[in-house]
């Protein structure tokens, strides 16, 4: 337990003497029922099983900001830090600010934020590793690091940018509410060291001593709806018509004259870039974004999917009959099977910890990258017994008695996989947080992308073998010029959408369309000319080995540009940074300049990390079979 001084100070100490029934969203402020089992159990802090004897140990606590008294000290942060032993890179809780108006009117409001222990926490049910877990006592959300397998979903579906993906060990960690320090009735590091009463905590709707407010948003406090996150704010002073953030993002928040609340909307100052076009290619970023390897997976993984979709239909549609029985088919499974083999790898190698890959089959039940992977790992399993089969009975012809029914069973297994793991391949990026990739043109996207490279693929191999026909080649252009339509007719949807908006997702267009603003009209212009010659090939019967590499490449290039362009552009509805910290720009100064080598600046360089064999075998060789098949059973019982 955490050792208590016999001289903590009054303001140190927990004080809840009543509490209300229901929070303002609705829900019980109990977390459990009287009777419940989960009552009396040790929180095991520090191996001491020692339990506190708070009164209020299980109702929910949260945090009340005062944004009249902040003055940005910073000793919140500081305290933190120093509890959790954190790196200068690693910050808990930071204080961020919004400033408006101008001199002599002008006014900055500080926002201090952590983890708010939300009634839904989205990162709970996110995690494929099952590593976080709402606790009854003090409604808690803690998170094991030593779960973790550092995939940083978590870190994308919170809308408050509370997990913290550390790039040096690979994993996330994050507040966990100073438990320890709960137990034995004090109130969390942060909170003490507050210099000027503006941070304290407490049963979640009890309002301190001298406040007067116990509001759910302030400005640049992200949607309250999301996870209904368990913090309250005090802010009286009347703020400007407009707050803008002084990070990066090319947001700024717009007061509302008919509710008096805040919306996201585009700041056009920053859309300046540093030569004066409001235009530019930016490819090192573009290209250079360290998430090249979600990239290269939904790229390679879309393209093999439908590829292997189309084949299948041989069995009952003539023109890929003929593919089917061709000279094409083993070579296409191969090529295949190496396209996804590489999209595998290269997302395995994403991740913080790549030997705990197996970790991410843990919340079947809950997490759509738990469902991706399985569904993609039973894609690759069919296809890879697809594959093997399907040679084994082209090298023994008697045996096809044997070898086609197990064809046909791993071609459904690759099926279902397929149809599974690609759905939640799109599901996963329906993120309320990221509101540029909460839209149905991430499903249009995707799909496009299936059918345009995936049926390119099948006829650059019907042709590089001999094996393309008038009606294969009309069947795949067919397919290439509806993908293209549909990624064209997703992109003007989504720009209008987007561009009508009052949230970050217009502000990530406007960035796309300035920052990047080149790169985006090349994508465009390239979908087009794709469109069009696969129009006239078609119409035409224009089936070469050069037309169809030249429509390959371009299709390709606009592909990799869409998809680098939908990573790289997306801004988080996270709470607003400073003019260093937690500033995206800076950190990417401090990158290209060298800054991030003085470990004192708060930032590192993304790197990738290395498959840690020796920990993989040690964990395989500790685990009993016991141990093995309860946690295989927990997979699918939560």
């Amino acid at each position: 337990m955490f050792e208590k001084r016999e001289n903590e100070p009054a303001y140190a100490l927990l004080n809840d003497p009543s509490c209300q029934a229901l929070n303002v969203y609705g829900d019980p402020i109990d977390t459990v029922q009287a009777d419940d089992s989960r009552r009396d159990q040790s929180l095991n802090i520090n191996d001491d099983d020692a339990i506190g004897d708070n009164p209020n140990r299980y109702k929910q606590h949260g945090f009340y900001f005062n944004a009249d008294n902040c003055i940005a000290c910073h000793a919140c942060e500081a305290a933190c830090s120093e509890k959790n032993d954190n790196p200068a890179h690693i910050s808990f809780r930071s204080v961020g600010f919004v400033e408006g108006g101008t001199y002599p009117a002008y006014q900055r409001i500080n926002i201090s934020m952590a983890c708010n222990h939300c009634d839904d926490p989205v990162c709970l049910k996110g995690c494929p590793t099952r590593a976080y877990t709402k606790f009854a006592e003090y409604g808690a959300v803690l998170q094991d690091p030593d779960i973790c397998f550092g995939c940083g979903y978590c870190t994308w579906v919170c809308p408050y940018n509370a997990p913290q993906l550390d790039p040096v060990k690979g994993q996330v960690s994050k507040c966990n509410m100073c438990v320890d320090r709960l137990e034995v009735g004090l109130k969390p590091a942060c909170v003490s060291a507050c210099l000027g009463n503006a941070l304290d905590f407490g049963v979640v709707e009890n309002i301190p001593e001298n406040r007067s407010q116990a509001k759910t948003e302030i400005p640049g406090f992200p949607r309250t709806d999301i996870t209904h996150p368990n913090i309250r704010f005090q802010q009286t002073r009347t703020p400007q018509r407009e707050m803008n953030r002084v990070d990066q993002n090319p947001v700024k928040y717009h007061r509302e004259e008919s509710s008096e609340s805040f919306k996201p909307v585009v700041d056009v100052k920053q859309g300046a870039t540093k030569n004066g076009s409001r235009r530019e290619w930016n490819w090192k970023k573009l290209l250079g974004s360290h998430e090249n390897a979600h990239i290269a997976f939904t790229l390679s993984a879309q393209t093999v999917m439908a590829a292997f979709l189309i084949l299948f239909s041989g069995h009952w549609f003539e023109p890929m009959a003929s593919f089917q029985a061709s000279s094409a088919m083993l070579p296409a499974l191969l090529v295949m099977f190496a396209l996804m083999s590489f999209g595998l790898f290269k997302l395995n190698m994403h991740l913080g910890k790549p030997h705990r890959f197996y970790r991410g089959f843990y919340n079947l039940r809950h997490s759509p990258v738990s469902r991706e992977i399985a569904g993609v790992s039973a894609f690759y399993t069919g296809l890879m017994g697809y594959s093997f089969f399907a040679l084994l009975g082209s090298i023994y012809t008697s045996y096809t008695n044997f070898t086609q029914p197990l064809q046909m069973l791993f071609a459904a297994i690759a099926v279902l996989g397929a149809g599974f793991g690609g759905y939640f391949m799109y599901k996963l990026y329906r993120i309320e947080a990221r509101p540029f990739w909460n839209h149905w043109y991430t499903a249009a996207s995707f799909c496009a992308t299936a059918l345009t490279l995936g049926s390119l693929l099948l006829a650059l191999m019907a042709l590089v073998f001999s094996s393309m026909t008038a009606s294969l080649g009309e069947v795949l252009l067919t397919m290439v010029a509806i993908g293209l339509l549909f990624e064209l007719t997703g992109l003007g949807g989504h720009a209008r959408s987007l561009q009508s908006s009052s949230s970050e997702g217009a502000a990530s267009f406007y960035l796309q369309a300035t920052r990047y603003g080149k790169a985006y009209w090349l994508r465009n212009v390239l979908l087009v000319l794709a469109l069009l010659l696969a129009g006239h090939m078609l119409f035409s019967s224009t089936h070469t080995v050069f037309a169809y590499s030249l429509l390959s490449v371009i299709a390709l290039v606009s592909n990799i540009i869409s998809r680098a362009l939908f990573y790289v552009v997306v801004i988080p509805t996270t709470m607003p940074g400073a003019f260093f910290w937690k500033n995206a720009g800076f950190v990417e100064h401090a990158r290209e300049v060298g800054l991030a080598d003085m470990p004192q600046m708060g930032v590192v360089y993304e790197t990738h990390h290395a498959f840690n064999i020796a920990e993989l075998l040690e964990t395989i060789k500790i685990t009993t079979m016991k141990q093995k098949l309860a946690q295989f059973r927990s997979i699918f019982t939560g």
